[in-house]
């Protein structure tokens, strides 16, 4: 706060009325993933524009009034200017996909999200869960979906990454600078600046609102840097992932309850609320909050019409990604919040914990997302899979396999990450439908048609500019450091233009093994310095300031390259961002992925390197365990999982050097009379074709449009009819279901028994159920089936509806019929389980009675 009262006033730049349109590029991330768009600003000064983080205001607000002076009267300028602006108001009016698909759908959904990396000049965003979000927006507005952005609009953001002498990773937090971001202040009518509030211990907390438009979709973000709050309270939003519990606490306040504010205070009433990440899983309460105070409803309705409209979606197989804070802080923000759900503290504790019981457990965010979502999904179909795993607990009594989290694959948004260079390529031999049609196989299909030189002669400017950025940047760091002149000179030739080129970027957790290249470093030695063959080694990204293990696996990395002999040929790219990312992504020939099976969720960055050519050398883990093909690039290892993580280490470095040593270098360096590597370009285009249309945000977008949005429109659709009659009985009907649940017990089951059967004989299965207080339209009752295993368990189940069977003398009698379909061991059980047409699924419930 300033000492004195300062009255303020804003300085803008005077455009010439022909280029007004800029600034209304300017305000609209459009412009970044739309190469035309970027190449305008660019040619207004190349310079400023890469110094400014390829900003287009900060370039606008700081160009010379003689520049513009001279645009005026370019008609090179001029024409550029308005065949981009054309662009940009064609694209903002056209049919989309969700209109054409959906073209009276009332839905709105918002997405909440802690972070968005739409581009490196809006630093709101840390890594991969950021960039996917602002890869979701771009997805959303292409496609044209009725989709709002919530986040929080960061001061500081996620620190600026330096090292020091001995490779330590030290951070800093400069400020952002509001008036040079394309934010605008979003207002009320009489046209003071929207603020919300929430309460918080003793006080209440008040953030202004601020949006930024991402083609058709608006991002809004909420600000507690404001006069109305105390000096601690404006830190809230200082830095992204910064602070301690509480901060954390008070940051996921103000993201899910108060974005929900926001919204409503703004006139947006979302019928699908989607959390991306726990964080904002306090959203999901707060719409409740609403429903009870406007409904008079008790929470048991609220939470069931909240429910069918929200969507959840975790993104970490890592404890330690999930948060969860002790019973006494819950308490100390939520003692007063609980009294206004109608709630009482084991019931709201019981949102967040695995065992309601246990009063000594954490609230954990993700099972509070779990527990408020009709929909949760994991990110690739391995980690759908680690996710049922890790969250069984909530269902107890159901096979791992059937617990209630089902997966989408993630993808990258490919104009924002495909090399202009290559895109030409794409527009002359895919035509205009790789832009149009991203997730058709036939079209990436076509790469084959790429002649192999243009293919090669364009990657390999990729890898030049890559090496040339490179030497920028590491001479730059060499300078910071104080190093000899001659040093700094001699970073200028680090790096070879044409030699093969493996990139590493990625946030340094341990789990990721940065280091593990270098495990026997005589033999990487070897390969490296090979006089004909050379490789090279590039390697970026960021530990979380408080992960001393991450800090010191980027502390190796950093002293390994200062060795002599690795000098020119291992580089440490300081402060890892979007722009980095675009440079490597772009340039390497392979890109090296090596967690600990299974703790990558997902992974993304190899993705962006198959939409240019790259190649992917990587654990089976994450999406590559899907994208993976023998001749679309190269897997490390076998895929097991072992408990001796260090015996994991060694034999995943030993195949990791086989690889390279007798697989990669020798099919980079076979060249024919033309010099063109054929097997390596062949290997180049199989990771285009296969991997691109699966593995771009069109399709995760429409995926979850399909299987997520959609669905859960209806049931809220369903749920709210009515004055929310559906929510009513939803909730009555689950009340009387927990308490007859404890009756339902399966007494007998019937079916002959004979010593063997033969294929296409009839298996006939009846069952009594007692049910208590519950009906047979309450239930449904299956037979599960299929071949045994040698520990005698049912590997892969079928089940059977057994429909009602009367019998004299007998109620509540269950039936089936099921055909010996082939020959082998086979065992079955009958189970029970709730049945209403308004749950998502039987499983939901959690309840389960077996025979």
């Amino acid at each position: 706060m300033p000492t004195r009262p300062v009255r303020t006033f804003t300085v803008l730049p005077r455009l010439p009325e022909r280029l007004k349109a800029l600034q209304e590029l300017a305000y609209n991330l459009w412009w970044c993933w739309h190469a035309d768009a970027w190449a305008l600003f660019r040619r207004i000064d190349p310079e400023r524009f890469e110094s400014l983080d390829h900003s287009p205001i900060r370039l606008l607000n700081t160009a010379p009034q003689e520049r513009f002076d001279e645009l005026v009267t370019d008609e090179g300028f001029l024409a550029h200017l308005d065949r981009v602006y054309q662009a940009f108001t064609t694209y903002m009016k056209a049919p989309t996909w969700f209109g054409e698909k959906y073209p009276k759908s009332p839905a709105k959904i918002a997405y909440f999200s802690a972070e968005f990396g739409i581009n490196e000049s809006v630093p709101v965003y840390s890594g991969g869960l950021g960039v996917l979000a602002g890869d979701h927006l771009k997805s959303a507005s292409d496609l044209g979906l009725p989709l709002t952005g919530v986040c929080l609009m960061y001061r500081e953001g996620y620190f600026r990454q330096y090292l020091n002498a001995d490779g330590w990773q030290q951070e800093r937090y400069p400020e952002n600078d509001f008036f040079s971001l394309p934010l605008i202040g979003v207002k009320k009518d009489d046209g003071s600046p929207l603020t919300i509030s929430v309460s918080l211990p003793g006080r209440e907390l008040f953030a202004r609102v601020w949006r930024i438009d991402v083609g058709r979709v608006p991002l809004y973000l909420l600000d507690t840097n404001i006069p109305q709050n105390s000096a601690q309270d404006r830190n809230i939003t200082a830095q992204l992932y910064g602070g301690d519990e509480n901060t954390r606490i008070q940051q996921e306040i103000v993201l899910g309850i108060g974005g929900l504010r926001a919204l409503r205070a703004m006139g947006i009433i979302p019928t699908v609320c989607h959390m991306n990440e726990g964080h904002s899983a306090f959203a999901a309460l707060e719409r409740a909050r609403v429903l009870i105070e406007e409904k008079n409803f008790d929470f048991a309705t609220a939470i069931e019409a909240v429910k069918a409209g929200t969507v959840f979606t975790t993104h970490t197989p890592v404890p330690a990604g999930n948060d969860a804070f002790p019973p006494h802080m819950m308490d100390q923000y939520f003692s007063e919040y609980l009294k206004s759900l109608k709630l009482d503290r084991y019931g709201f504790m019981a949102l967040g914990r695995e065992n309601p019981q246990n009063d000594g457990e954490k609230f954990s965010m993700t099972v509070l997302a779990l527990h408020t979502a009709n929909v949760s999904n994991g990110v690739s179909k391995l980690h759908g899979v680690v996710s049922r795993k890790m969250w069984k607990a909530l269902y107890p009594e159901l096979p791992e396999q059937e617990v209630p989290i089902t997966s989408i694959t993630n993808g990258v948004h490919t104009l924002t990450w495909v090399a202009p260079e290559i895109a030409v390529l794409f527009d002359r031999y895919l035509g205009s439908a790789w832009q149009e049609k991203p997730t058709a196989f036939e079209v990436w299909a076509k790469a084959d048609n790429i002649p192999d030189a243009e293919l090669w002669r364009t990657h390999e400017r990729c890898r030049e500019r890559l090496v040339a950025v490179t030497r920028v940047r590491q001479a730059r760091t060499l300078e910071r450091l104080g190093a000899p002149r001659s040093e700094v000179q001699a970073a200028e030739e680090i790096l070879d233009p044409q030699a093969l080129t493996i990139g590493f970027a990625r946030r340094f957790a341990t789990y990721k093994r940065g280091a593990l290249i270098f495990r026997k470093i005589d033999r990487l030695l070897a390969v490296l310095n090979h006089k004909d063959r050379p490789v090279q080694l590039l390697f970026a990204g960021k530990a979380h300031p408080k992960d001393q293990g991450g800090k010191e696996l980027i502390a190796q990395v950093a002293q390994y390259a200062k060795r002599n002999e690795l000098r020119r040929k291992v580089v440490f790219l300081e402060d890892y961002d979007m722009n980095v990312a675009r440079y490597l992504v772009q340039g390497v020939d392979v890109w090296l992925n090596n967690p600990r099976r299974p703790l990558e969720a997902s992974g993304t960055s190899g993705m962006k390197v198959c939409v240019n050519g790259g190649i992917n050398l990587s654990i089976l883990d994450g999406w590559w365990d899907e994208g993976y093909r023998s001749d679309n690039g190269w897997k490390i290892g076998s895929g097991e999982e072992l408990a001796d993580t260090n015996y994991q280490d060694e034999l995943e470095s030993n195949a990791l050097y086989e690889l390279i040593e007798r697989e990669i270098v020798p099919e980079f360096y076979t060249r024919g009379a033309d010099g063109l590597p054929r097997a390596w370009i062949k290997r180049m285009k199989r990771s285009i074709s296969t991997n691109v249309s699966a593995f771009n945000t069109n399709r995760m977008v429409s995926d979850y449009t399909q299987i997520c949005y959609m669905p859960s429109q209806e049931r809220y659709a369903s749920m709210s009819a009515g004055d929310y009659a559906g929510a009513k009985e939803l909730a009555t009907w689950r009340r009387r279901l927990n308490d007859g649940w404890k009756s339902v017990k399966v007494e007998e089951v019937t079916a002959p028994r004979p010593d063997s059967m033969h294929v296409g004989d009839v298996l006939n299965v009846k069952a009594r159920v007692q049910l208590g207080s519950l009906t047979p339209a309450d239930v449904e009752v299956q037979l599960y089936h299929g071949v045994l295993d040698n520990s005698g368990d049912i590997m892969h189940p079928k089940l059977a509806i057994m429909e009602t069977s009367p019998t004299a003398g007998l109620t509540n009698m269950f039936g089936v019929a099921v055909k010996c379909q082939a020959s082998g061991q086979y065992g079955f059980t009958v189970r029970v389980l709730p049945k209403n047409k308004s749950l998502p699924s039987s499983f939901e419930p959690g309840l389960v009675t077996w025979g």
